[in-house]
């Protein structure tokens, strides 16, 4: 089992992980403010698809190809931070837009919008990088099977994830305008945004796998 600080942690982790922007947010957003909340529900679904492929494939050993393949694992957490790094630099870099700017998509069927959003999340470094560099830091093997572990803190990503995603699809609309309506709430966005997204780069570069 995972004892109840680790769980913490790790939700803490994930939160700020799910709620700074990237791929899966972008077309949510885009998704929710083009075509609707249920186009955005069914972009979810395949993110939430990706989600636990990611737990099934950690799992069955994904940490495993990684110590034994160790330059493997070093970089993709090179690339990780320097993804994190570059997204910071997007949020804040001069004429970069809010991520709640509505952006025009084509207008796609349901399952396109499943299938897409499946893709967006499997391809995202983001996720990559908390399943390969970070999940990995809060495994014990003295709290038992390191198979339910992993089991136990996917769900629990996978429940943040869910709920963040289904707030910004319900109110992206909203969010929206607001943030166009008041320019200096947009900008504090941005830069809670970017400052996380460094936060987390600072903590891969420094973190060791066990």
């Amino acid at each position: 089992m995972v004892d109840s600080v680790t769980l913490i942690g790790f939700s803490l982790v994930a939160l700020g992980i799910v709620c700074a922007p990237g791929p899966n947010m972008m077309y949510l957003v885009s998704c929710s403010l083009t075509q609707g909340k249920k186009a955005g529900f069914f972009s979810l679904l395949g993110v939430v698809t990706g989600f636990v492929i990611y737990v099934i494939a950690t799992i069955l050993g994904l940490s495993f190809i990684f110590e034994t393949v160790p330059l493997l694992y070093t970089s993709i957490k090179v690339a990780g931070i320097i993804y994190l790094l570059w997204m910071a630099w997007n949020a804040i870099k001069p004429g970069s837009e809010s991520i709640f700017e509505p952006h025009q998509v084509p207008h796609k069927t349901f399952k396109t919008l499943y299938f897409n959003g499946l893709m967006t999340n499997l391809l995202n470094p983001k996720i990559a990088v908390l399943y390969i560099s970070l999940l990995p830091q809060f495994e014990n093997p003295h709290n038992g099977p390191l198979a339910s572990q992993i089991g136990i803190l996917g769900l629990t990503q996978i429940i943040i994830s869910i709920s963040v995603n289904l707030f910004i699809v319900l109110f992206a609309g909203q969010v929206s305008h607001i943030l166009r309506d008041r320019p200096v709430w947009k900008m504090v966005q941005k830069y809670f945004m970017a400052g996380v997204l460094c936060l987390l780069a600072f903590n891969l570069a420094f973190d060791k796998k066990k």
